[in-house]
């Protein structure tokens, strides 16, 4: 039996919050599977970020004509903080491990705990290229990351990764068993960047940091506030003390210039 008209109205808005952004795919028919997996699962958001032009005939072959109209409509960006400037909640997918790197979450179990985020936010998640995944460089944008249990071989397709994450999300808001309290919304990716800088700024000025150790702090320190769920308001106090802490050093190392 179909669900009721509400029911598919309210689903089909949570999943409208959802942005799929792979980041340079290098095969056509990966991107054109992944647009067919999130127009059945009902995502309708689709990214792509990367300068190189890929051959539209496989893309919507794959697709097929009936989700070729989430190839026009993909969004296209140069850098993967373009893309997600608007994004409040960010989730990097990755098969690798490391010390430094976030604690991964399944799919599902990421799906179930992101559903409270999606009344308000705008939910990002993020595919690395198929020969290598996601840089260093570019999970520090992400707040979670999410790895697919695997047996033995620890890597999936990228399409294979896109339909797993979209299942997911699709099954978790078409069965959640009890309304949920919505979040309020986050600081976008455009403004934790824009406060990550001055942090970097500010604590190189007052040699917290240098050079040796810039990234490896950084990594923690994005780490640690990610866990904290920031609003567009925290994150601007934080940028605004910084601001000010630089202007402060930055003048009195200018006094210090003039007297002597």
């Amino acid at each position: 039996m179909n669900p009721p008209a509400s029911e598919k109205t309210e689903t089909q808005t949570l999943l409208d919050a959802i942005t799929l952004v792979l980041v340079r795919p290098r095969v056509p028919e990966n991107v054109g599977a992944a647009a067919r997996v999130a127009h059945n699962m009902g995502i309708k958001r689709l990214c792509l970020v990367g300068d190189t032009e890929l051959a539209w005939e496989p893309m919507a072959r794959v697709a097929t004509h009936n989700s070729a109209h989430l190839l026009e409509t993909m969004s296209r960006f140069p850098t993967l903080e373009e893309a997600l400037s608007e994004h409040t909640v960010v989730v990097g997918t990755t098969a690798r491990q490391g010390r430094h790197r976030f604690v991964h979450h399944r799919p599902r179990d990421l799906a179930e705990a992101l559903l409270p985020q999606l009344t308000n936010n705008r939910v990002a998640v993020v595919f690395g290229p198929e020969d290598t995944g996601l840089s260093n460089d570019e999970l520090k944008f992400c707040q979670l990351t999410s790895a697919i249990p695997t047996d033995e071989f620890s890597s999936l397709n990228l399409a294979q990764a896109v339909a797993i994450h979209c299942y997911e999300f699709h099954c978790a808001v078409r069965q959640k068993t009890q309304d949920f309290q919505a979040l309020p919304v986050k600081a976008t990716t455009f403004e934790l960047e824009s406060m990550y800088r001055h942090m970097e700024t500010c604590l190189a000025k007052i040699d917290f940091i240098d050079e040796l150790n810039r990234a490896h702090w950084m990594s923690n320190i994005r780490n640690m506030l990610a866990r904290y769920n920031m609003t567009s308001k925290e994150a601007n106090i934080v940028r605004g003390i910084c601001k000010k802490c630089i202007y402060y050093l930055e003048k009195r190392s200018s006094s210090k210039a003039d007297s002597s």
